[in-house]
């Protein structure tokens, strides 16, 4: 009966199963050393420009995952003036966007009581052109408290596009209140379709059927 009712509740709630599904690009920041070989382009656009995005610093915070610089980081460095704009860019390569798609990475800040924000934005295409990510997918940060203190889940839909590029926007208006933060663990995943939900609850409820079977016919067993 468990499997019976976990198909039906899966159908009857049309819940997507992007958690459970393969992802189909992963990126951990082992190394960024060779991150432009593989697509993705580092843009600094402060005002004016300090670092781009670097290394993750293990003395600040370890790595969600893998040895403890194993992640991206960027700050109030971004830019060398006190009182400069941090407008830091980190984009992916391009990507083929499936119906469905969702993006999901680790994110927090090194201190609490700043305002730093994290654009995730959305370019269909190859392009890198800045003026071209006009789509915000999600935001971390500004508005509310960045997470501090241990790594933050983030998921967002990615739009339905033959290809994409999404972009990590780390944007303050004063460095004066920018710390510190780093992004880890990135991946896209799809969706299944809605008739692989239909097969699954098929599957399940044929295996309820096996196993209340199953039950009648050995009295020690239960479910």
């Amino acid at each position: 009966m468990k499997s019976v009712k976990l198909a039906a509740g899966l159908l009857a709630a049309g819940l997507t199963l992007g958690a459970q599904a393969d992802p189909y690009f992963t990126e951990n920041f082992d190394s960024i050393a060779g991150l432009s070989a593989t697509g993705w382009v580092l843009n600094n656009q402060s005002s004016p420009a300090g670092s781009a995005w670097f290394q993750g610093n293990s003395g600040v915070f370890g790595a969600q995952a893998g040895a403890a610089d194993a992640y991206i980081a960027a700050n109030f460095l971004s830019t060398t003036a006190v009182n400069g704009v941090v407008d830091n860019w980190l984009i992916s390569p391009e990507l083929a966007i499936g119906s469905g798609s969702t993006l999901t990475f680790y994110t927090q800040a090194s201190d609490a009581g700043y305002l730093d924000k994290l654009e995730i934005r959305f370019s269909s295409g190859a392009s890198t052109d800045l003026s071209s990510f006009s789509t915000v997918i999600g935001t971390v940060g500004s508005t509310s408290a960045y997470p501090v203190g241990s790594w933050l889940a983030v998921t967002v839909a990615l739009p339905t596009a033959a290809t994409g590029r999404f972009a990590f926007h780390y944007t303050v208006a004063d460095a004066n209140d920018a710390s510190y933060i780093g992004i880890d663990s990135v991946s896209v995943s799809a969706v299944p379709e809605a008739s692989t939900f239909a097969m699954l609850g098929l599957g399940l409820i044929a295996v309820g059927a096996i196993q209340r079977r199953r039950a009648a016919a050995t009295a020690t067993l239960s479910i």
